[in-house]
């Protein structure tokens, strides 16, 4: 069996990635493309006024808009961000974020690795 590292989407075909994840009424709707320890890819489709509310990650994250205006706040801070943008948010941030019309996201978020005793390398 073949050990797929990325999964849920078509390989060896190119691809719009807004095109993967579709926007539904009054939800976020999320497609997992990889999960492990050291990185998480997932795409992100929010209808108009839909939110995640403030947290944080273990990880540093990189929100990229693919379609449509989203508004992040980031340990307070707040901005725009559209189409063809993208904004690194630091680990252990708080953030949000708030669809101000119907919006879709590639969310990177890579993971600090430790060694045996936990600590980072």
């Amino acid at each position: 069996m073949e050990n797929k590292s990325i999964k849920n989407i078509e390989r060896e075909k190119v691809l719009k990635l807004a095109e993967q994840v579709q926007t539904m009424p009054g939800q976020v709707v999320s497609k997992t493309l990889a999960q492990n320890r050291a990185v998480s890819v997932t795409l992100f489709a929010f209808d108009k006024g839909e939110e995640i509310g403030r947290h944080d990650s273990d990880g540093d994250a990189m929100a990229t808009v693919l379609e449509g205006t989203a508004r992040f706040t980031v340990g307070g801070a707040s901005c725009q961000i559209g189409a063809g943008e993208a904004l690194v948010i630091p680990a252990k941030k708080e953030h949000a974020v708030f669809a101000q019309e119907a919006f879709k996201m590639l969310l990177v978020v890579v993971f600090p690795q430790t060694d045996e005793k936990g600590e980072a390398k």
